[in-house]
This record gives structure tokens, sequence and C-alpha cells, in this order.
């Protein structure tokens, strides 16, 4: 099978590369994370109009109606210098949330101006003790005239702390369904979570959060449960993508300090037990990539095992290759990988958020030993 890119997606990583290059290399997220900037509006309209926020969607909302590959080229190369824009939490997590439950009119109202750059979203899902599970909802909504009253609290919301809007899982009579929750509408409080990566994350607490019907995004039900799991499996492709990128850029970034580095006069790198240790490196992230074009095609597989099959075993690869390259890196560069001036423990922090974000290894090994076994076809 050819998995080359086409002339376009070859055209999009190199504008992904020019733009990370120019405006926003590993300086301008440490200069944001100190401080205490998440992410910049100028930047995200920027991407915006360079018609990367509306890759995923159809053109009938607004979208520009390509595949996940497209999706995956961005992330990897955003993922490359740590652009702390929330591509993933935004357009993969709310975007495909409220694409998938919502109607034309909700499209409009708050998905076109997402597509734009005007506004982010995000996705609140987790709940205290619910782990990966996203059927385990405590959050409550009930009838209030026209309208709805919400209850409960998410935790760890990607993007939750800044996103306008929020769409949040909550349970009904009828089941569970999704809402989408103006940030700062009645009710509604919101806290912004430390993170390792620096990045950041949001805690969302409704006490009878009052929304109006238009808000809610479908029918309470299965179907609920059957989009959010998709959506995070959306979520887990697009993470191995930007895994990919912080792979990639540890292994270029360690095999120049192997290059630039000398003892004895000569470069670290002409060392044999350490050019052995970089071709372990080099060769786990050949197998991330791998895995990262599997789940990047099988995303939008309509069987759901053969989904669920390969993103849980790219996501595996993920944590394990990716453990390993950025484990490797802090080693490599000895004690300066270990301090916080030098990037690698960047990277390093950075994987391991990716690491947990929608399932972690134990988590996905133990979905995949779950599914039929294609033995059994």
């Amino acid at each position: 099978m050819n998995f080359e890119l086409t002339s376009d997606q070859k055209m999009l990583a190199q504008t992904v590369r020019q733009f990370t290059k120019s405006k926003s290399p590993v300086e301008r997220f440490r200069k944001l994370r100190e401080a205490g900037v998440p992410w910049e509006r100028d930047v995200w309209a920027h991407m915006g109009e360079l018609g990367w926020l509306s890759v995923p969607f159809p053109e009938d909302v607004g979208g520009f109606g390509a595949g996940f590959v497209e999706v995956a080229i961005i992330a990897e190369g955003l993922g490359k210098t740590l652009v702390p824009e929330p591509f993933i939490a935004s357009v993969v997590l709310g975007g495909m949330a409220l694409l998938g439950a919502g109607n034309a009119a909700q499209h409009e109202q708050w998905l076109s101006p997402m597509i734009d750059g005007t506004t982010s979203l995000a996705l609140g899902y987790a709940e205290r003790g619910s782990r990966y599970d996203v059927s385990a909802v405590a959050t409550t909504a009930s009838r209030d005239g026209g309208g709805w009253k919400i209850s409960g609290e998410k935790i760890f919301i990607p993007n939750g702390h800044e996103a306008e809007n929020i769409v949040v899982s909550a349970r009904t009579p009828d089941g569970v369904g999704l809402f989408l929750v103006a940030a700062d509408g009645p009710g509604v409080t919101r806290d912004k979570i430390k993170t390792i990566d620096g990045q950041g994350a949001g805690r969302l607490r409704l006490d009878g959060a009052s929304i109006g019907d238009d808000r809610r995004l479908g029918d309470p039900g299965d179907g609920s449960i059957a989009i959010l799991e998709h959506v995070l499996d959306y979520g887990a492709a697009a993470a191995c993508a930007e895994g990919l990128g912080v792979c990639q850029a540890t292994l270029d970034m360690t095999v120049a300090h192997l290059k630039e580095r000398k003892q004895f006069d000569v470069p670290i790198g002409s060392f044999q037990v350490l050019q052995h240790r970089a071709v372990d490196m080099f060769v786990e992230v050949e197998l991330m990539r791998s895995m990262s074009i599997l789940a990047s095609l099988a995303v939008h597989d309509d069987d759901p095992v053969a989904r669920k099959r390969a993103i849980s075993a790219a996501k595996v690869t993920l944590s394990t290759g990716g453990r390993a390259v950025t484990r490797e890196s802090l080693q490599l560069h000895g004690g300066i990988g270990i301090t916080d001036e030098h990037d690698s423990g960047l990277y390093f922090k950075r994987m391991l958020v990716l690491d947990t974000l929608f399932g972690d290894e134990v988590h996905h090994v133990e979905r995949f030993a779950s599914l039929p076994s294609f033995a059994e076809g």
C-alpha cells in the first residue's frame, strides 16, 4: 500500500512547517508559559484564516471536507514546536462532538465561528472517578420550563479554561445527553488547573446552570455515548499524530546534540553505544509513524470494532514509544536535559500528558483485549 502524501497534503505539511518556524517556535511556548498566557487569540485567528480549523468538517457547515490524514498532518506539525493553541481540544474534541450531535442551526451558530478562528470550543466528559468511561456520568440535566438546568462537575477539560462554549455530558431521565454550555452562563463556574506540560486545563462547576433548549445537542440516549466514544477516538488519533511530532523533534534535537557535544576531543555521537541508543529512538519514532497513519485511516471506519482496535493499538504504541524516546533524550543530554531551561524537558512533559489523554496504556490494552478477536471472524 502506498502511504506517500498527495501533493496537496505535502503542501499542507510545508505550510505548517513554515508557520511553526516563523510564528510559533518552542521559544514562544516558553514565553507564554512564563507569562501565564494559555494561547493567543490572534494566532488562533490566523490558523482559521489558513483553513486549518475547517479541515475535518464538511463543506455544508463551512468546512474544507478533508479527511483525518490532514488533521494528523497539522497535529504532527504543531507538536514539533509545542504550539499551545487548542487545535485538538477545539477542533477535534469540541468541534467533532458538536458536528456529530448538533443540527444545522447549531452548526451555524456555534461551529462556524470556531472554524473562522473567532471562538474556541472544548469537551467536558471526565468526572471524578470516571477514568476513561464516558458513560460514567454523575452530572445531571433536568427540564426547566423551556430549557434545562444542569448540575455537576467536569474536570481536566482541555481548553476548558479558555473556551467560550463547552460541550458537556449530563444524565437525563432518558439517558446521557450532550449540551453546549456557555462558559460565562448563569450557574457556571470554571477554574484553571495547572498541568505538568504547562498548557493547563479547565474544571467546570455547574450549579443549576440554566441553558436554553437550543443548546441541547440531539436527543439524550445511547446515541450520545456512541458519539462521545467516537470523538475520543478522534482525539486519540490526533494525540498519536501530535506525539509523533513531539518525538520526531526530540529525536532531531538529540541527534544534533550527539554531533555537537564533545568528550575527549571527539563528538559523543562517535561512540558506538550512543549511536545504538539513537538508532533505538529512530526505530520507535518510525513505529509510531506507522501506527499514527493506521489510526488516521481507521478513525472513520464504519466498523466500530475495527476502529477501536486500530486506535487502541496506535495509542499503546504512542505510550510505550513516546516514553522511551523522550526519556532517552533526557539521558543522552546529560545533566542539562533535566533542567527547565532545556527544551527536552518540555517535550518529555508534553508526552506524559499525551500518554494519559483519551486513555493510557493500561486502558487501551484492556480495550483491545476486550474486542472480538480477528481469529473469531
